[in-house]
């Protein structure tokens, strides 16, 4: 064998080594920690939505990302005991749905990036951004203002019921984004529209049923009901009181029409998803939630129920039908 094929296999043989130890290191596996305010069963589309857009983004579940899921059942004040233990985990980045649990995923970690979706109150006016453009610390996503969109609703709540009168508004008073809408935004779009708001508080669970009732003997003739954790865990029982009472009804969850519900507006979920995992993907690569900007909404969807209308005995002016981005027949 002469010197130059000794080299040469030698070389060979270094270059297969170095190939194979690579090909046997483990590949990196992303920890994403998901926070709910509610049931498996009731994130599961959501859940789903955003695992398939990741997957676009070439992030598979078991092969490059793990994602540990923590419910909160509905109940906000077991947000920040779920956000210490996605903490204790080590997981590389948190996902939030609604104000509530970002706050409480903020106050658990001030170094683990968390992405917050959903409706709820201004990030800005809530503390947990600097500014929109330029979040300031670990806290981005997106944000859909949901009170700017309040008067909207009611609009179009009384456009598909031209004799609505007396609105029903059910929501949480331990939702800082309720709160506000009520004191602020839907009174004066009330005004506007010659109606009367009646609202109802429901804290949890056991306060729906003596809700119910007590709405009931008022009779009003609409309900409206504001995004909260406690609302999306019991959405099933609302719709299906609201189609009892053939109350027509506008929800701030989306979710919430498939279940019954009659009408939707908001952010365009699809799109919504998608921005999810832009932010968890460009996170994951590198960048500081500081630096990127907060996103809020660029595509709203008007969905209508028409199996509800009828099963209410509503009938939805055809004006109104023609504006609706989504018609469930």
């Amino acid at each position: 064998m002469n010197r130059r094929t000794a080299i040469r296999r030698l070389a060979t043989f270094f270059l297969t080594t170095a190939s194979l130890a690579g090909a046997q290191q483990p590949k990196k596996v992303s920890r994403i920690g998901y926070l709910s305010p509610t049931n498996p069963a009731r994130e599961s589309a959501r859940a789903e939505a955003i695992r398939l857009a990741l997957r676009e983004r070439g992030y598979i579940e078991g092969q490059n990302i793990a994602t540990e899921y923590r419910y909160a059942e509905g109940k906000v004040d077991r947000a920040p005991e779920l956000a210490a233990e996605l903490v204790r985990l080590k997981v590389d980045i948190i996902v939030t749905a609604g104000e509530p649990l970002t706050r409480a995923a903020k106050n658990a970690t001030k170094t683990i990036p968390i992405v917050m979706m959903g409706p709820g109150a201004d990030p800005v006016e809530a503390g947990l951004v600097e500014s929109l453009a330029r979040p300031g610390g670990n806290v981005t996503g997106l944000t859909t203002l949901t009170r700017e969109l309040g008067g909207k609703r009611l609009e179009l709540l009384k456009e598909a019921v031209p004799k609505l009168a007396r609105v029903a508004v059910l929501h949480d008073p331990a939702s800082p984004g309720s709160v506000l809408e009520i004191k602020e935004a839907l009174p004066a779009a009330a005004r506007a529209l010659t109606l009367t708001l009646q609202p109802w508080e429901a804290r949890g669970t056991d306060d729906f049923e003596k809700v119910f009732a007590a709405m009931g003997k008022q009779r009003p003739d609409g309900l409206f009901v504001l995004g909260a954790p406690a609302m999306t865990a019991n959405q099933k029982r609302i719709v299906d009181f609201a189609l009892k009472s053939r109350l027509p009804s506008m929800y701030q969850s989306r979710g919430a029409i498939d279940a019954g519900g009659l009408m939707y507006y908001g952010a365009d979920t699809a799109e919504s998803y998608q921005r999810v995992a832009y932010f968890v993907d460009r996170i994951l690569k590198g960048a500081k939630p500081a630096d990127l900007p907060v996103e809020q909404p660029m595509k709203f969807e008007l969905v209508i129920n028409l199996k509800t209308a009828k099963q209410i005995g509503l009938t939805i002016p055809q004006w109104t039908l023609m504006k609706a981005d989504k018609v469930i027949r």
